[in-house]
């Protein structure tokens, strides 16, 4: 794990510039919104040999410690690999209808975008997850989804947001736009948010080109008035 160090406008235009996205993988589909999408999430989630090691061990170490105690809204909470492993009282919310009904069919609290936003009632979260959600996004829409929960998350909420660096971004062909950790340092002040916490996880920034599974995660707090 290493900090950014490094948060000037100079190191955006250049990592812009000079991130070396090794060529897109380009089988599967590009909708995340039909059935194939999640059964290629159930495949990918249930490896063997992923059990077998338990890869996700350090990823959900990492997110328990920032998120550990906390009501977390799961925001692209896909087939569930986060919810299982938050606290009690954290719900799911995914714009794919099938990966939202595999979550109830294990047991999670999950809804649609459209049923969160209609059945909420008014119901607040001391933490929201936004894991491999943004990348996925059209250009620029990825500050409007953060703002669109933010009226659900209580003041003092911690907000986290994670995407893959340059080879675990080029590996997904529903992988949108690349946002590296000073981007989303950005769509955290651009609404309001304060960034506590900016790092490379779990190695150095530099892995990000060689290893699949290296991620840019930022940690940033509601203040008491938005």
């Amino acid at each position: 794990m290493a900090e950014f160090e490094d948060h000037t406008n100079d190191r955006r235009e250049n990592n812009r510039e000079n991130t070396g996205l090794p060529g897109r993988a380009d089988t599967g589909s590009g909708d995340t919104t039909d059935t194939e999408y999640t059964a290629r999430l159930r495949e990918l989630q249930g490896a063997k040999w992923k059990r077998i090691l338990n890869v996700q061990a350090p990823y959900q170490w990492n997110i328990r410690r920032f998120l550990g105690g906390r009501k977390v809204l799961d925001v692209g909470c896909g087939i569930g690999r986060n919810l299982r492993n938050l606290p009690p009282g954290s719900v799911g919310v995914d714009h794919n209808e099938h990966s939202v009904e595999f979550c109830r069919s294990v047991g999670f609290e999950a809804y649609s975008s459209a049923e969160f936003h209609s059945e909420s009632d008014q119901r607040t979260f001391d933490g929201m997850l936004m894991a491999h959600l943004l990348e996925h996004l059209p250009a620029g829409e990825a500050s409007g989804i953060v703002a669109e929960y933010l009226p659900f998350l209580e003041p003092g909420a911690t907000v986290m947001l994670i995407c893959p660096q340059e080879r675990g971004f080029a590996s997904d062909p529903t992988h949108t736009v690349f946002l590296d950790g000073v981007d989303l340092e950005k769509i955290c002040a651009d609404n309001g948010l304060v960034v506590r916490r900016s790092l490379s996880f779990p190695f150095p920034r530099w892995m990000g080109k060689p290893f699949i599974y290296n991620e840019s995660v930022v940690i940033a707090e509601v203040p008491s008035r938005l």
